[in-house]
């Protein structure tokens, strides 16, 4: 049976004496009896997971159960004696002390303890101001952070390193990889292969509509001529059928005149 205390609990001090007749009484009920000082034992309270006081365990060939019961003498002897350890469920396996867990809660109980230690010495001893201290060991906590956090980094990068970007490439890839390239850089001459020829095209079709308006204006303007022309003769064709018609009125004229001589004459 194992007691966790301190020298300031109150508590702890109502069971001293009852503790101290329990642990005379260890070789009759054929058990050890010990207790603990949390204060001087940081290390070993943390392993136990010590959060309350007084805490009593009791261990029997490696099984950790915590006791609950009174505190009382008789409480205590019938516990063993009357062997009621054997219902109580022992302590889960990763709490129990010996667990890799508690060897590291423990390190963290003593780590504490050595910090508490040192702020004791600034402001006690040195007489360094309180704040001065905390600030002191919130710089330091930072500080640890980061090279803890350097060394995961590191830890992690030789157990998962990062995968080369630049692998060898295979006769096949390299040819995949040449052909890739070549069709992208065709892919833009012959684009512009295609831009001139629409351009051509687009100039051809321009023109030929140039030409079939140009065909289409000469065909107005010679529809235009004929007109003009036809006209014209027919103009030409009036006066020629008007010259014979004046013609054969002066001819007639002159016989007239020649008759009215002649008949004078006679």
């Amino acid at each position: 049976m194992l007691e966790f205390y301190a020298p300031w609990c109150p508590a702890c001090q109502q069971i001293e004496a009852t503790w101290e007749s329990f642990a005379k009484e260890s070789e009759r009920l054929g058990i050890t009896v010990g207790k603990v000082d949390v204060t001087q034992e940081p290390g070993l309270s943390g392993r136990f997971f010590v959060t309350t006081l007084p805490t009593i365990y009791h261990a029997n060939d490696g099984v950790f159960r915590r006791y609950r019961g009174s505190r009382t003498l008789e409480d205590l002897q019938g516990y063993i004696l009357e062997r009621k350890w054997e219902a109580v469920e022992p302590v889960a396996g990763w709490k129990s002390p010996s667990s890799i867990m508690m060897h590291g809660m423990a390190g963290l109980f003593h780590f504490s303890g050595w910090i508490r230690q040192i702020h004791n010495y600034l402001t006690g001893t040195l007489g360094v101001h309180i704040w001065v201290s905390y600030a002191i060991f919130i710089l330091a906590t930072l500080l640890i952070g980061l090279l803890l956090g350097l060394i995961l980094v590191l830890i992690s990068d030789c157990l998962c390193p990062a995968k080369s970007k630049h692998t060898a490439e295979t006769p096949d890839e390299a040819i995949t990889k040449e052909n890739a390239e070549n069709a992208a850089l065709e892919e833009p001459e012959e684009a512009a292969e295609l831009s001139t020829d629409d351009a051509e095209e687009a100039a051809d079709v321009k023109d030929l509509s140039d030409g079939e308006d140009a065909a289409n204006s000469s065909a107005d303007e010679s529809e235009e001529d004929l007109a003009l022309g036809k006209e014209s003769g027919e103009e030409e064709m009036e006066d020629l059928s008007e010259q014979p018609l004046a013609e054969s009125e002066t001819e007639s004229t002159v016989r007239q005149r020649k008759s009215q001589g002649a008949e004078k004459e006679l």
